[in-house]
């Protein structure tokens, strides 16, 4: 049953990711006609290494709570859960890493605890490190968007583990579940902050390798690209209805890249970031779901070969 529930949740999932690529079809041709297949590769390459920056920064969250997961496992319910984002609704992905999770002995209160830890993360790390690369590439493309940076002071009290260990006790009270057995510790928490910021580093070298193509280039449009995207991200994680940010991250990231490049092009970058970032969410789950299945196709192996 268990399995059934799994395959129906990867179709649905699977299902939204690719009306998310066809719906926009002739758009999306014509930004990638105006790409080289060099700066696809790398532009996915970056994304790949952007979400296993995603995958550690949870990982360090829930090692932190008391679960350390082996990277394979780790990493398949990591991004096989994230699929789960692309289906309406936000509680999807949270969902699937519970019950994946459970199988591996980590509570459900556990992962809920870290699934949730890592979004203030990534968007308090978000906004500060786009609001440091704006600011140092070009300073005058944060003055609209100077009262998103007002939230990082009240973000900052995540990297509190006081704070946020009462915030999450409280939480698991009013919900009647049992508390954390371990709270989290400031050393975790810098942990995930560091894994958060090598993520947006990463991000933003997926989009510089695409507005390259489009008449930019230079080490300052790398920086500024990694705050652009970091940005465009934060405000479209805001909109929690709509699935992964679907369309408001894009619209965001025209915006933000207004400065720089003629609407057209902007249009075209944010499609293109749009359809590699779904690429490298299907690769990593297929990669990471490919890599455990064999991790415990092999244990089996052993296990038999030892009672033979």
């Amino acid at each position: 049953m268990k399995r059934l529930v799994r395959i129906a949740f990867l179709l649905v999932a699977l299902g939204f990711g690719a009306w998310a690529v066809a719906s926009k079809w002739d758009e999306i041709q014509t930004g990638f006609a105006r790409l080289s297949w060099q700066s696809l590769v790398l532009s996915l390459v970056a994304v790949i290494a952007a979400l296993c920056g995603g995958m550690m920064t949870w990982r360090a969250l829930l090692a932190d709570l008391g679960s350390p997961l082996p990277f394979r496992a780790g990493a398949k319910v990591f991004f096989v859960g994230q699929l789960g984002k692309y289906i309406p609704g936000s509680l999807w992905p949270v969902i699937a890493q519970m019950e994946m999770g459970r199988e591996l002995g980590v509570p459900r209160s556990r992962s809920a605890a870290a699934f949730f830890l890592t979004l203030p993360v990534q968007l308090a790390s978000g906004l500060l490190i786009s609001a440091v690369t704006l600011l140092t590439a070009l300073p005058g493309s944060v003055a609209p968007y100077a009262w998103v940076f007002l939230l990082i002071p009240v973000l900052a009290v995540v990297f509190e583990p006081r704070v946020i260990n009462a915030v999450v006790g409280f939480g698991l009270r009013k919900l009647k579940r049992e508390p954390l057995e371990r709270p989290l510790t400031r050393r975790g928490m810098l942990t995930a902050l560091g894994w958060a910021l090598l993520g947006w580093t990463a991000y933003g070298l997926h989009l510089a390798a695409i507005i390259h193509e489009l008449g930019l280039s230079g080490v300052s449009m790398v920086v500024f690209s990694i705050g652009a995207f970091a940005l465009s991200w934060c405000l479209g994680i805001m909109t929690f209805v709509v699935p992964a940010g679907a369309g408001v991250r894009e619209v965001a990231m025209v915006a933000v890249l207004a400065p720089v490049l003629d609407q057209g092009s902007a249009i075209a970058a944010a499609l293109c970031s749009r359809i590699v970032i779904v690429l490298g969410d299907l690769i990593c789950a297929g990669i990471a779901g490919l890599a455990a299945r064999r991790s415990v196709d092999s244990q089996s192996d052993s296990v038999q070969g030892k009672a033979v």
